[in-house]
């Protein structure tokens, strides 16, 4: 028996962000980051907030928030008992907001709080997701933090406030949606109703991504790719991830590279992996994952008369997609030098194999496995 439930209200389209409008006495605690605090788009924000609100900020998130960035926002609002936490960002803000509702529940301090996302990015899904990705930098070590208790009550998703968001994160942050939906579709823990999510998703990436990323004002674009992150992240808040999530966390935090970049560079060779090709000799005996990608292959419209060819069809398009986005195609482009790369793929590996979303990949890797992928990626 598998449950699957989706506990995130959405407010979606034009003024969605007229639901703030609607609360009513209320002590908010927005959690965002100093980009977004000193821009416009905060005080737009605010602006639908009823003046008989009270509201504090928390404005010192940090990409990949550490511990103590969550710490410090528990202590800088221990005296504001908060009736709504409002997290306003990207993942990292939105995270960060998740880390302090779970460690807040921990000690009773945010007992029936409502937990309200606003997302200012296309690609994390964490604002329909029991999903947290805490950072501990001394160990160079992203743990995910898995659990019902951080699940967004609502999710405001207004396409405008991404408008703005410069190509190159337009091109991370798609890039991170298409690895979740493709994830989520090949988990062993799929089901028809994580496809039907995991495929739109995907469909919307390869139709939407490039249009976004070469015309940040492309209103369809920009709306389409919104509701595909938030697809991709209901997909793999049910399905779980995989294999590429697993080395993401542990590499990205180690060598300081953007998420979605480091999926990005990781995808093709994840692919091969898992379909049992990863030598790149389609002629070999695939894997049943490879049937999986094979699927996307087919309703992509791409050649997958068998799923040799099919792998090979998706790896192809992914590649020449991301060569439009300019996401490096190696970690050594990115700027990993051999050095880095010997020293520290040891210990990624280790953390990879410990990581949860590890645990949901088509194929059980071993850490020799997970070497040979980064091997692969590291070219």
């Amino acid at each position: 028996m598998q449950e699957i439930q989706f506990g995130t209200t959405l407010y979606v389209g034009d003024e969605s962000l007229k639901r703030l409008s609607d609360f009513r006495n209320e002590k908010i605690l927005i959690v965002t980051d100093s980009f977004i605090a000193s821009s416009e788009l905060l005080s737009h924000i605010k602006s639908y907030i009823d003046s008989g609100n009270e509201t504090m900020v928390f404005s010192e998130v940090i990409p990949d928030p550490p511990i103590d960035n969550i710490v410090a926002g528990l202590e800088s609002s221990k005296d504001f008992s908060a009736t709504i936490l409002l997290a306003i960002g990207g993942g990292s803000a939105i995270d960060a907001a998740k880390a302090m509702l779970y460690f807040g529940k921990l000690t009773d301090r945010f007992h029936g709080i409502r937990f309200v996302t606003i997302p200012t990015t296309s690609g994390t899904g964490s604002e329909v997701t029991n999903f947290s990705i805490i950072t501990d930098k001394e160990k160079g070590t992203k743990y995910p933090l898995i659990t019902d208790q951080i699940l967004p009550d609502e999710a405001i998703l207004d396409s405008g406030l991404v408008a703005g968001l410069p190509p190159k994160q337009t091109a991370d942050t798609g890039i991170d949606v298409l690895t979740h939906a493709i994830e989520a579709y090949v988990s062993t823990s799929a089901n028809d109703i994580s496809d039907a999510l995991s495929e739109k998703a995907i469909r919307c990436v390869f139709t939407y991504l490039e249009r976004a990323y070469k015309d940040g004002k492309d209103k369809v674009a920009r709306e389409k790719m919104h509701m595909a992150s938030t697809m991709a992240g209901m997909a793999f808040n049910t399905a779980s991830l995989g294999l590429n999530h697993g080395i993401a966390h542990a590499a990205g935090a180690r060598w300081h590279i953007p998420h979605g970049r480091i999926n990005g560079i990781l995808l093709p060779n994840v692919i091969r992996y898992n379909a049992g090709i990863m030598e790149g000799d389609y002629r070999k005996n695939t894997s049943p994952a490879a049937k999986r990608y094979a699927e996307i292959a087919k309703f992509l419209g791409l050649n997958a008369g068998n799923a040799q060819m099919g792998v090979r069809s998706l790896v192809n398009a992914i590649l020449a997609l991301e060569k439009s986005l300019s996401i490096p195609k190696s970690l050594s482009e990115w700027g990993v030098n051999k050095e880095q790369f010997e020293s520290d793929k040891n210990v990624i590996a280790e953390a990879a194999l410990a990581d949860r979303c590890t645990a949901t990949n088509p194929i059980v890797p071993t850490k020799e496995d997970i070497i040979r992928v980064l091997g692969k990626s590291f070219k």
